[in-house]
């Protein structure tokens, strides 16, 4: 069997940030494929806004350098598990991965979702402990951590034999040794081991054409663009092929342009074989998991398995009294567009039409998976409305199931009865605990997904800042009955249109929660504030002093507001009851009822109580 031993194709994978997009910066840059004058920027992967705001990475990206006559493509993956999607497919292209640890944290939930899906594709693993030069680091443990989740996953004897490199990625050097003492200002002990241990891609470039279509780009000039691998026979640039669809049909196309990968840019290429990573237009109509073969030998490969959505929102065109006021795209009809066109890249997300125009159900892997696309969707200029995010029930083998998360938190001892009580309203079930003795304390529960629906402020309270948490999808299980979750507290609600003055925000202050300033300009049905009780209260805070020709020199002088809370998108998403909507403009976030008047809101309530 022939091997092309010039290549090899590795994946990068991590629990969020561990480190692994700044490992990449400096294999890039210490490579030697970007020229003297050309500056590698910090985090050059992750080239969205978003991603470099927050310091995630969300797309899957590919990059590629040469090192000592070896082309190494390199994929960079999420570590959330929100694009778990992302990571499943990426898989496919890769003999091998680098596994990046965190040197004190270690195993987390991401590593352990990202190794699952390596190990069930047989992929050869490497492991780096990165961050050794942190003075908490414990790398000897942490090897010990990253084995014993090898053999609880399943992993042969081959994958269990995994080398490993100590590494600061941030410092740009690595060593063999776990002595932090010992780290060379070099990648050099990365590069030998992706070359000696990651096995080199078969060739068989002398067989029919199999290419499939791992990821998806999109460019105005030349529209969709299919990411992949060869896994067997050659394919040229002019060259007729079928495209077998995942329905089994089968389109016919030429190829009209193909590129590979070096460093940061895509390079027009006009062949490439067995064993090649490379980006192919020409096919309009390309999706996730098709197989590009010849047409006189159409043979597929498996059809790659996609993670299901989890969670669903309503998107709904701005109907607001301050609608079409900061956006340039209002209508339904852009909307719609945008929507679709995010269909093009993003195979994890689902799109359904509702009985309205105006309305459509966006079903997605998790709340960051959906706020990044709103996000992004407000940056561009557009203005919407989006409901309280919902799990999605399906029913399997008769019986309704919903989602349920593994969820792990580390937290210190004294948080640990606050945290357990609250999971335990959320219909959280403990797992395992465990207690090192240093002060820390780490909890594992299973909690069914609705029930962390707004979850993480609430958690954050309760261990004063001092808590992780993380969780992932771990499967569908019956329904438990009753309510999970969800807000308490009922709110504050304007009765009047017009702008916020102190006078009216003092006088209603005492009894919640303001999210409002002074001169916002509000309307009628708008929410401004968190009730400290149940149940909703309207509340007038465009009001105005009277104004009266007795004066007191200093009263007015001494009256101070307190702060209001001004939420975040994701806290927003994580407030909204279902008679609520977030309104999402590129300059505000607003929360408001559906139904904007008191007196409506008042029988539409009434109703609804009758017909329960």
């Amino acid at each position: 069997m022939n091997l092309r031993e010039d290549i090899r194709n590795v994946a990068i994978i991590a629990h969020v940030d561990h480190g692994k997009t700044t490992l990449v910066d400096e294999l890039l840059s210490q490579s030697g494929t970007f020229s003297d004058h050309e500056q590698v920027e910090e985090r050059a992967m992750d080239s969205n806004a978003i991603e470099k705001e927050r310091g995630i990475t969300i797309l899957a990206k590919n990059t590629a350098i040469n090192y000592k006559g070896t082309h190494i493509n390199i994929l960079d993956t999420p570590g959330h598990a929100d694009f778990g999607g992302e990571v499943e497919r990426i898989m496919k292209m890769v003999d091998g991965v680098v596994l990046v640890v965190d040197a004190y944290e270690g195993t987390m939930p991401q590593t352990r979702f990202v190794l699952k899906k390596a190990l069930e594709q047989h992929l050869r693993p490497l492991v780096v402990v990165n961050k050794i030069d942190r003075p908490s680091a414990r790398p000897e443990e942490v090897v010990d951590e990253i084995l014993e989740l090898f053999i609880e996953l399943g992993a042969d004897d081959e994958q269990l034999e995994f080398p490993v490199v100590y590494a600061a990625a941030v410092n740009g050097t690595s060593s063999l040794s776990a002595d932090p003492k010992d780290q060379q200002k070099t990648m050099e002990p990365i590069f030998d081991l992706i070359i000696n241990h990651v096995p080199a891609p078969v060739d068989n470039s002398d067989e029919p054409l199999q290419f499939q279509v791992s990821l998806l780009d999109y460019n105005d000039y030349v529209g969709r663009i299919g990411i992949g691998r060869i896994f067997r026979g050659t394919m040229a640039v002019g060259q007729s092929v079928s495209l077998i669809k995942l329905d089994g049909t089968v389109k016919n196309f030429r190829v009209t342009k193909m590129f590979g990968f070096l460093g940061l840019k895509r390079v027009e290429i006009q062949e490439a074989k067995a064993g090649d990573l490379v980006a192919v237009s020409g096919m309009e109509d390309i999706f996730v998991g098709e197989t590009v073969t010849p047409a006189d030998h159409q043979d597929a490969l498996p059809v790659l398995r996609i993670d299901e959505p989890t969670l669903q929102m309503t998107f709904v065109t701005n109907n607001s009294p301050f609608a079409g006021r900061e956006g340039k795209h209002v209508t339904s009809r852009k909307i719609e567009e945008r929507l679709l066109a995010e269909l093009q890249t993003d195979v994890s997300l689902r799109i359904d039409p509702t009985d309205s125009p105006d309305a459509w159900t966006v079903s997605g892997r998790g709340e960051l998976h959906l706020s990044i696309l709103i996000e992004n969707m407000r940056r561009e200029g557009y203005e919407l409305q989006v409901s309280k995010p919902e799990v999605i029930i399906r029913e399997i083998d008769g019986v309704k199931c919903e989602p349920v998360e593994r969820v792990q938190v580390d937290i210190p001892e004294e948080y640990m009865g606050g945290v357990m009580e609250s999971l335990n309203s959320r219909k959280g079930e403990m797992q395992d605990m465990i207690n090192d003795g240093s002060g820390q304390i780490r909890l594992i529960f299973h909690v069914p997904s609705r029930g962390l629906i707004g979850y993480t402020t609430e958690f954050l309270s309760l261990t004063r800042g001092y808590g992780i948490i993380n969780h992932t999808f771990d499967s569908y299980q019956p329904i438990q009955k009753g309510r999970v979750g969800g807000r308490s507290r009922g709110v504050l609600v304007s009765m009047e249109t017009g702008k916020t003055t102190t006078y009216g925000i003092m006088q209603v202050e005492d009894r919640g929660t303001i999210f409002v300033e002074p001169g916002t300009d509000i309307y009628e049905g708008m929410i401004v504030g968190e009730n400290n009780r149940e149940g909703d209260i309207a509340v007038n805070v465009v009001r105005a002093k009277q104004m009266t020709n007795v004066r007191s020199a200093n009263k007015d002088q001494t009256n101070v507001i307190k702060k209001p809370r001004i939420l975040t998108l994701e806290e927003s998403l994580e407030f909204l009851n279902d008679d609520e909507y977030c309104e999402v403009t590129p300059e505000s976030i607003r929360l408001r009822k559906k139904i904007l008047n008191k007196n409506e809101r008042e029988k539409a309530a009434k109703r609804s109580k009758t017909n329960d």
